[in-house]
């Protein structure tokens, strides 16, 4: 008996949907990263920084604004406790975020940054950070989640206003570990 020449041509195009969706979710976030790192571009900011004695600049006012989304697959709660602070460049300032676990399991999340304008990602360091390490939250949990950051002393005065956005990012599966500490 022969094959149904529309029954193969579903089952290849099927098997083509699932390759491309495992692409998507295992292959380009890292190729992402090592774009972003190789050319500069993208709004990502580096790891933690190292606090230099520069003073601040009373002269200057940079507004810095806060955005938070979730992930599509992600059901928590996640937003910027205050969503905009008038900074002077060299000052040390801490905000917080807010997150709930809204759903009834235990969750592990990851926040990715993106800095815009883009040109601004070199000069806003973050000396604390939650986006540094995983947030595991048992069910319904919620926290607080800090964030210290400076203004660079060096940013450009054309630029007076920086948005940092957070997308939140449910890794759960990528990090049963983690979740089995949660539940200790």
């Amino acid at each position: 008996m022969a094959a149904n020449p529309l029954r193969i041509l579903l089952v290849k195009l099927l098997g083509g949907a699932v390759c491309m969706f495992l692409f998507a979710l295992f292959v380009m976030p890292p190729l992402y990263n090592m774009f972003c790192e190789i050319t500069g571009i993208g709004g990502k900011t580096g790891g933690p920084y190292q606090v230099t004695e520069a003073g601040v600049d009373t002269s200057r006012t940079v507004t810095v604004q806060f955005l938070a989304t979730n992930n599509g697959a992600m059901p928590w709660q996640f937003n910027p406790k205050v969503y905009e602070v008038s900074v002077h460049p060299g000052e040390p300032t801490e905000v917080a975020f807010y997150a709930k676990n809204s759903t009834s399991r235990d969750m592990v999340a990851q926040a990715i940054p993106n800095v815009t304008p883009f040109n601004a990602a070199e000069y806003l360091h973050k000396t604390e950070c939650f986006c540094f390490h995983q947030q595991p939250l048992k069910a319904g949990e919620e926290a607080e989640l800090p964030l210290v950051f400076i203004v660079d002393r060096d940013l450009p005065e054309a630029v007076t206003t920086i948005t940092l956005a957070y997308t939140l990012f449910d890794i759960t599966s990528r990090v049963s570990d983690s979740v089995a500490q949660v539940n200790q």
